[in-house]
This record gives structure tokens, sequence and C-alpha cells, in this order.
């Protein structure tokens, strides 16, 4: 007795959308598939990530100290939460544009990898002649 074997659809075989929808209309194309983060409050200073709307490529992260990133200088702010992301991934702290822009704060050394499970710290630099305090990183 032959048994034939075969093989799953490759990815690249599923139809892709070929022009941005209109995301208010019907037939705007479904979000991706979303993997689940598990996040650790470490304190009660901790605040948990959130979304800026249902579409936002990310989550803000807010500092769980005040902290004062002095001009041209640096700092490394703690969010006393810990992140578990999925097995495959990795969490990547990024710049927000508003801070870049406004205040010309700027993130450095933001990978999360997923075995990692200590205190998330966010190293930002202020790259203006003014010093820098706020909450959401």
């Amino acid at each position: 007795m032959s048994t034939k074997r075969t093989e799953p659809p490759s990815p690249s075989a599923a139809p892709r959308p070929t022009k941005i929808a209109n995301t208010d209309s019907e037939d705007a194309p479904l979000p991706a598939p979303v993997s689940h983060l598990l996040i650790k409050r470490l304190s009660e200073k901790a605040k948990l990530p959130t979304r800026g709307s249902a579409l936002a490529a990310g989550y803000d992260l807010y500092s769980a100290e005040q902290k004062v990133i002095p001009a041209g200088g640096k700092a490394l702010v703690d969010t006393q939460i810990s992140i578990a992301v999925p097995v495959g991934t990795y969490g990547r702290v990024a710049p927000r544009s508003g801070l870049a822009s406004k205040f010309m704060i700027d993130t450095g050394a933001g990978v999360i990898d997923a075995d990692y499970r200590g205190v998330v710290f966010v190293l930002l630099f202020n790259h203006s002649d003014k010093d820098f305090q706020g909450g959401r990183l």
C-alpha cells in the first residue's frame, strides 16, 4: 500500500491585498493574527502598556519613576514591568515620533529577547538643549 504525502499550502500562496483599503469600509482587510504578550507589573508604580489606537504598530510604555534626562545627556528609565514575548519573536522598544520631533528624545538599545524575564528599562537620549521629564516613553 502506498501513501501519498501532501504538503501544506505555503504562506505565500494566500491571496494578499494589492492596495490599502479604507479602514472605515466593510471590505477593509482583516488585521494580522495577534500574538499574545504576557506582561507583569513588578510594583504599584508600574503602568501597563497601552495601545494608542486599534491599528497602532505597538504599545506605549510608561516610566515608573520621576526621572529627568539632562540636556545633551542620557538616562536609563525603569518601567517596573516584565514582558514575555512569543517564542520566535522579539520585542523592540522604538522611538516615539512625537518625543523625537517635539523634544529631540531618542531611544537606544531596545531589544527584548523571547527568553528575557527581567525588568524592562528604556535607554533615552536627550539631543536637545533643555532637560526633559515625561511619563510616556
